[in-house]
C-alpha cells in the first residue's frame, strides 16, 4: 500500500470525508475528493471548513513523512483563503507543498482546484512536530 493511503488510514475524518491520496512525497502531496452532498453549504458549494480539513490532511501526511519515524504531528495553525467555490458533484484537487520543513515544526501550502484548473483555495497550515 503507498505510504500516503497508510497514512491517511490513521485519520478517521479525512477517510470519512472521501480524501483520495493521488501521491505522497516528502515534497508534495496531492490528493482529489468528491464534492458531495454532505460536505457542501447553502448553494451547494463546498463548506469551507470541509476545505479546510482536506488541505489540514495532506499537510499533516507531509509533515509524517518528513519528521522521525516515532514523532506526531499537531496542527498549530492553519489560514485559508477562499477564492472561488466548489460545486456539488465535482472533484477538487490539492497540491501541497512544504515552505518550511524544521525539527520543531513544517509549514505547507496547499493549493486547490475545480475540475476548470480555477483556483478554490489557498492553505498555508503550521504543523507541530511532536517527539515522544
Amino acid at each position: 500500500m503507498d505510504i500516503g493511503k497508510r497514512i491517511l488510514g490513521n485519520q478517521p475524518f479525512p477517510t470519512l470525508m472521501g480524501v483520495e491520496i493521488l501521491s505522497a512525497e516528502r515534497e508534495r502531496v496531492r490528493a482529489q475528493i468528491a464534492v458531495r452532498p454532505d460536505l457542501c453549504t447553502a448553494g451547494n458549494m463546498m463548506h469551507g471548513g470541509a476545505i479546510m480539513a482536506f488541505a489540514d490532511a495532506l499537510g499533516a501526511i507531509g509533515t509524517v513523512l518528513n519528521i522521525p519515524r516515532e514523532a506526531g504531528t499537531t496542527t498549530i495553525e492553519s489560514k485559508t483563503n477562499f477564492i472561488s467555490a466548489a460545486r456539488e458533484g465535482t472533484i477538487i484537487q490539492a497540491d501541497c507543498t512544504p515552505i518550511h520543513i524544521g525539527k520543531k515544526t513544517c509549514v505547507w501550502q496547499t493549493r486547490i482546484t475545480r475540475e476548470d484548473g480555477k483556483l478554490v483555495a489557498i492553505v498555508t497550515q503550521t504543523q507541530m512536530v511532536l517527539l515522544p
